[in-house]
C-alpha cells in the first residue's frame, strides 16, 4: 500500500472561536449618501464606490426582501470544466447530486451573488464538511462588505487541496451557509461530492 493511503482523516471539533469584534452599527444606503452632501469630492468618490446604487436603491427582487440573493456555488478545479450548483431553485435536491472530484486535486470555491436595497457589510461564506455523519473540516471566509448593484458579484475562496488516498475516497456532505457580522442568514444549503482516485 502506497504512503499516501495511510492518510487518516481526523474529526473536527466544532467550536466557535471567541471574538472581541464588535460590527459597527448599521447605517442605510439613503444615511450614506446624503452625509457630506455638499462635499462634491466625497460624493464623487461615493459614486465610484457604489456604482448605480448612489443615485438609489436598487431592487432586482420586489418580493424578495434578502438583501442577498445568492445565485451560484462554482468549483473550480484545476485543468477541468467549471462545476456549478443552481442556488435559485429547489435547494433539497442539491444533495442528490455531487460532484466528482479527484484526490489530491487543487480547488477554489466561487460563490455569486447579488446585493440589492441596502449596503451589507461583514459578508461570511463558512462550509462544513462530514463523512460518515462526522464534522471533518470546517472553513470560514470572510468576504467582505457590498454595494446594491445590477451586476452579479462573487467571491472565490482561497486554493485548497483536496484529501488524498484510500481512507480519504468517498462521500462527503457539506453545509453551507452565507451570513453577515448582523447575524442575517442569507441562504444555507446542503450539496455532496466524492473524493475518487480519478476525475471518472
Amino acid at each position: 500500500m502506497a504512503e499516501e493511503d495511510n492518510v487518516e482523516i481526523e474529526p473536527v471539533i466544532d467550536e466557535e472561536e471567541p471574538s472581541n469584534y464588535k460590527p459597527p452599527p448599521e447605517k442605510s444606503l439613503e444615511d450614506m449618501i446624503s452625509k457630506d452632501a455638499d462635499d462634491a469630492s466625497l460624493r464623487k468618490y461615493k459614486e465610484t464606490l457604489l456604482g448605480s446604487s448612489a443615485t438609489g436603491a436598487i431592487v432586482l427582487e420586489p418580493d424578495n426582501p434578502n438583501r442577498v440573493l445568492v445565485r451560484k456555488l462554482v468549483l473550480l478545479a484545476e485543468n477541468q470544466p467549471d462545476m456549478e450548483l443552481d442556488l435559485t431553485g429547489d435547494l433539497s435536491k442539491l444533495k442528490d447530486s455531487s460532484f466528482t472530484i479527484k484526490e489530491g486535486i487543487s480547488y477554489k470555491i466561487r460563490i455569486d451573488f447579488h446585493v440589492q436595497r441596502e449596503i451589507v457589510t461583514g459578508l461570511k461564506y463558512i462550509q462544513r464538511s462530514f463523512r460518515k455523519g462526522l464534522l471533518v473540516d470546517k472553513m470560514t471566509h470572510m468576504v467582505g462588505s457590498y454595494a446594491p448593484k445590477e451586476d452579479i458579484q462573487s467571491y472565490t475562496t482561497p486554493m485548497e487541496d483536496a484529501p488524498s488516498g484510500l481512507i480519504a475516497r468517498g462521500h462527503y456532505t457539506v453545509k453551507s451557509f452565507f451570513t453577515d457580522d448582523d447575524g442575517n442568514e442569507h441562504l444555507k444549503w446542503e450539496w455532496s461530492f466524492q473524493i475518487k482516485k480519478d476525475w471518472n
